[in-house]
């Protein structure tokens, strides 16, 4: 049987999710007569864009400076300032306004579609996919992608493919086995462990006020720097919260070497040092001498929170402000500034595992995002070393690293002036 020739695209897009479609969408938007195919190794395509924000999709998040945006990622920091000078926030919910999705911004900077429902998105990037004629193979997982002269001979388990231009936008994935046929093009691979993730406390001491939040603490890594500012929520396993989520981010080598067996210190009050608090527990036993301790909470902690920590401070039910001891006092201001959680393990979201680690960003211009080592080939989002605090920040790296390819990859081969705004 005669072989047949690959069928030639001029940018093949491995992974349909956020970076993947919105590369696709931009570079068929830059240059119309540019033939595109989408593989995704599942059975769904922007999977994540479906589940993201609990079904609502936090798109990204109204911090509209560029450095301001970069300092919000652990990994990929210096590179995205380039990036977002590109593309950022502001250009990311224009795209989507003129596309006729408004976005909400909530009380904490994140921004969500204005349905409130992640379908929205992505009804709105099939839309203008296919709109576009962006072609969409599913369950096309890439075995490997070679460069045959000028161009890219791409092998799925289903099929062989040839493009000018690759652009991969595969995603996260825990596993570097997923990356070898990427290293196999040359590029270094940062091997992958977890960020955004919650702690596990090993006693359990505040299990039974599972649910109960506090609006700003401060969460630290006893013997490190490390440290994050924000709402905390006890759970039935541990602690969770924006506070610890993104101290898990910018603490994630660190706690993997740790092999996550650390203790946590968490300051009930916020950022506060231990003279104001002494000074202020000195001035209940004057202000508040004759109000018993335990039912009159302090500092905005919720009723239940306080009366664990007055347990643990070994004040006595009945006693008045009054009544309480230096040693008691020295022991309910450490328990409210340095509650300390011994912590032995994780829990990570699967289904919106972030990743740090994927392709070392020293083989690719960011200012293209181009290989390099390999003419033509092209990365965006989460399949590179970049990883960003909760709240939207990961879907914006996805955004502006797309378009930036595809900006690149269209203004090398435009059969037309493509028109390059953001």
């Amino acid at each position: 049987m005669e072989k047949r020739n690959p069928e030639k695209f001029d940018l093949i897009v491995v992974g349909g999710g956020a970076a993947g479609f919105y590369g696709a969408v931009r570079a068929a938007e830059f240059n119309r007569g540019f033939k595109i195919l989408i593989l995704e190794k599942s059975n769904k395509v922007l999977a994540k864009v479906k589940i993201s924000g609990g079904g609502r999709c936090n798109v990204t998040h109204d911090c509209l400076e560029p450095f301001k945006l970069a300092r919000h990622y652990p990994r990929g920091e210096k590179s995205l300032k380039g990036v977002f000078k590109l593309h950022h926030a502001a250009d990311t919910i224009e795209w989507f306004s003129k596309k006729g999705v408004e976005l909400k911004i909530e009380d904490d900077g994140r921004m969500f579609p204005v349905t409130d429902d992640s379908q929205t998105i992505i009804d709105c990037l099939m839309r203008e996919a296919l709109s576009r004629k962006v072609k969409i193979q599913m369950g096309e997982a890439v075995i490997a992608a070679a460069k045959r002269d000028d161009d890219f001979e791409i092998t799925t388990s289903n099929a062989t493919y040839s493009c000018t231009n690759l652009l991969i936008a595969a995603g996260g994935n825990p596993s570097i086995q997923f990356y070898e046929w990427i290293s196999k093009l040359g590029h270094a691979i940062v091997p992958p462990i977890p960020s955004l993730f919650t702690f596990n406390d090993s006693e359990n001491h505040f299990k039974d006020l599972m649910g109960l939040s506090v609006p700003q603490a401060e969460v630290r890594i006893a013997g490190t720097k490390l440290l994050q500012e924000g709402p905390v929520l006890i759970t039935h396993w541990g602690l969770s919260g924006p506070a610890v989520i993104k101290l898990s981010a910018w603490a994630a080598e660190y706690l993997h070497q740790q092999k996550y067996e650390f203790t946590t210190l968490v300051s009930w009050i916020g950022a506060t040092t231990e003279s104001q608090i002494q000074k202020q527990l000195l001035d209940f036993k004057q202000t508040k001498g004759k109000q018993k301790v335990y039912t009159n909470p302090q500092f905005g902690i919720p009723q239940r929170l306080w009366t664990r920590l007055c347990e643990l401070s070994q004040i006595e039910e009945p006693k008045i402000w009054a009544e309480v001891s230096q040693k008691n006092l020295n022991r309910l201001m450490e328990f409210l500034i340095r509650c300390p959680f011994k912590i032995k393990g994780k829990t990570t979201f699967k289904e919106e595992f972030v990743t740090c680690g994927g392709v070392d960003l020293k083989g690719v211009d960011v200012e293209k995002m181009e290989s390099k080592l390999v003419k033509n080939l092209f990365f965006a989002g989460e399949v590179l070393n970049i990883d960003g605090e909760t709240g939207g920040f990961n879907f914006q790296a996805a955004w502006s690293t797309a378009f930036v390819a595809a900006k690149s990859i269209t203004a090398k081969h435009a059969t037309e002036t493509p028109r390059l705004q953001a």
